[in-house]
């Protein structure tokens, strides 16, 4: 495995969101950014599920 994380938005999506909703650009930073705080909410996902008995990650595991 590589130092470098894998960007797991899409980055057009995201340009295309920002864009039509505020008419800014998106600086490409904003991926790594936003895949790192999708990383932590996964984890703490994860963790809910497996406190609950469970091997199936569900939406309220990221409340």
């Amino acid at each position: 495995m590589t130092d470098k994380k894998e960007v797991l938005v899409v980055a057009s999506k995201i340009k295309t969101y920002i864009r039509e909703k505020s008419e800014m650009n998106t600086s490409s930073g904003v991926f790594d950014v936003m895949s790192d705080k999708i990383r932590e909410m996964c984890d703490r996902a994860i963790e809910n599920a497996r406190n609950d008995g469970r091997k199936t990650v569900k939406d309220r595991d990221f409340s």
